[in-house]
């Protein structure tokens, strides 16, 4: 082989991949280990701020001194405002535990310490959590989920203002009873009630075909809110049984759960008669579509409004993987609608006004 040879060899493309996965393994260690020493060393000066303020009585003047003597002596360096030294300071009392955070975990009636490296997400990160979320344990879900799904902050945000900790594995599910157990606890933990559509716009969306048509329009913004680990596969997906066509809302597949997981939009409330229906197409995909190395197709049906015992009621006895949850497509416009004054009041006001 001569030397021009080898650059198109198989051989040589897998050497070089091997490389850049080590280059990439080490520039991903490295700056996980940047950004450990960096929260380190903020979170030194902020605790030598409190101790200062509680053992010698210093007011918040030394924050002022203290910034400019640090930016005089180190001009190269940035992070030492006003500003930052105060976060620094409140970063040091959220986590007197440095670097972690422990919290308890409500686990088979008994609570589990659970301990959260900080280390995970960015300093930029940290100071939109302080800033933003107060409850510890709700914050210390933030940072798992942000190491986990790899958000940026922006994306942390809009998750925080979505309150998704409040929502995450909030559906019904009959998981416990139709899953294994090593898979039923994270598909319980991957689906959510209620799924928030907000991204679609204010316009009212009242047919399925509609709000089906706007999900895949937006389909990056619909994925980060159905989760991480969501595949899209497609929309009013066609499947025949015994001659006759058939046509799935949306069909996903999850990379975690290795399975299919087949949408069914409903424009209106609950009905019973619903989950009959997804049976049918979870059936129907496990014949025809899924794979032998796939796990059962799991069924979520998802409506603009449901009673959550008609929904238990509905899955008892069924024996395939469902979940079932709400969706919120104009949550703004309501509270909007409800902080403005009714035509009533805006009459009864000019009454009083005019007598």
């Amino acid at each position: 082989m001569t030397n021009m040879d080898f650059t198109t060899s198989s051989e040589y493309k897998v050497w070089r991949e091997t490389i850049v996965t080590e280059i990439d393994r080490c520039r991903l260690s490295t700056a996980l280990k940047v950004n450990q020493d960096l929260l380190q060393l903020y979170w030194f000066i902020g605790n030598q701020i409190l101790e200062k303020q509680r053992m010698l009585g210093w007011g918040s003047n030394v924050i002022d001194n203290l910034s400019s003597d640090l930016s005089n002596r180190y001009s190269d360096m940035k992070g030492f405002s006003v500003r930052n030294l105060k976060y620094m300071r409140a970063f040091a009392e959220s986590y007197p535990d440095f670097p972690i955070v422990q919290v308890p975990l409500a686990q088979s009636g008994e609570t589990e310490i659970v301990q959260v490296p900080l280390a995970q997400i960015t300093w930029y990160h940290h100071i939109s959590l302080i800033t933003k979320v107060k409850n510890i344990v709700e914050r210390a879900f933030y940072i798992q989920q942000t190491a986990q799904n790899g958000w940026s902050r922006d994306v942390m945000l809009l998750q925080i203002d979505s309150d998704l900790y409040h929502r995450q594995g909030k559906a019904i599910t009959n998981f416990n009873q139709t899953l294994p157990a090593s898979q039923s606890d994270l598909a319980k933990s991957i689906f959510k009630d209620p799924y928030n559509f907000g991204f679609l716009g204010m316009a009212g969306l009242q047919r399925e075909m509609d709000i089906e048509c706007k999900l895949t329009e937006k389909i990056t913004d619909f994925l980060l809110e159905l989760g991480n680990g969501f595949a899209f596969v497609g929309r009013q997906y066609h499947i025949v049984v015994d001659g006759d066509d058939y046509y799935v809302d949306l069909l996903m597949y999850h990379l975690k759960l290795h399975c299919y997981v087949a949408i069914e939009l409903k424009a209106g409330e609950f009905k019973p008669e619903f989950v009959s229906k997804l049976n049918f197409y979870i059936s129907a995909i496990d014949d025809t579509v899924k794979a032998s190395a796939d796990n059962p197709t799991i069924g979520l049906l998802l409506c603009r409004e449901k009673s959550n015992v008609k929904a238990q009621y509905a899955l008892r006895g069924s024996t395939q993987p469902l979940g079932i949850a709400q969706y919120e497509t104009e949550r703004l416009l309501s509270d909007v609608k409800s902080s403005l004054p009714t035509i009533e009041e805006i009459e009864n006001n000019l009454n009083k006004n005019n007598n």
